[in-house]
């Protein structure tokens, strides 16, 4: 007899609405840590001293804002491209099967496409959310600069 505890959980996590949730908080989360770490960055900064250099921990602060935008910008464009990957990755599968390929083919062919896919989705994901991140850090670095004249 199967456990309905067990049934129960699969059909709780097979739900699209379970993974929007999970996403939702993870992402929160992030967003919400960020945001605490950029306040006590700026409450860091602003309690300064005059007599301190005033270049470096701009620099610090900046770089610390670029990296935490650049990872939040990353996260929101993965969970845009995975089911866009997905649904990329199937309607090839599908059309490779509707042109006669053997199964054993069409696994080796799927691990490839996967690989193929996955690889330029990274590729582009880690090129934007560098130029996030660059261009954040300089912005965020010639406000702190402007904000000490």
């Amino acid at each position: 007899m199967a456990d309905p505890y067990a049934a129960r959980f699969l059909r709780i996590i097979s739900t699209r609405r379970f993974w929007f949730v999970l996403f939702v908080t993870i992402y929160g989360a992030l967003v919400c840590s960020t945001w605490k770490t950029v306040r006590s960055v700026l409450k860091w900064q602003a309690n300064l001293k005059e007599g301190e250099g005033m270049g470096w921990p701009a620099l610090y602060a900046s770089v610390l804002f670029g990296a935490a935008f650049g990872v939040l910008a990353m996260l929101a464009m993965l969970a845009v491209t995975l089911p866009a990957m997905l649904l990329t990755w199937i309607t090839i599968l599908v059309m490779l099967a509707f042109a006669g390929k053997p199964r054993e083919l069409l696994v080796l062919e799927g691990k490839r496409i996967t690989r193929d896919i996955a690889s330029f989705a990274l590729k582009i994901m880690l090129k934007e959310g560098n130029l996030v991140a660059a261009s954040c850090a300089l912005f965020s670095f010639l406000l702190f600069i402007h904000r000490q004249d």
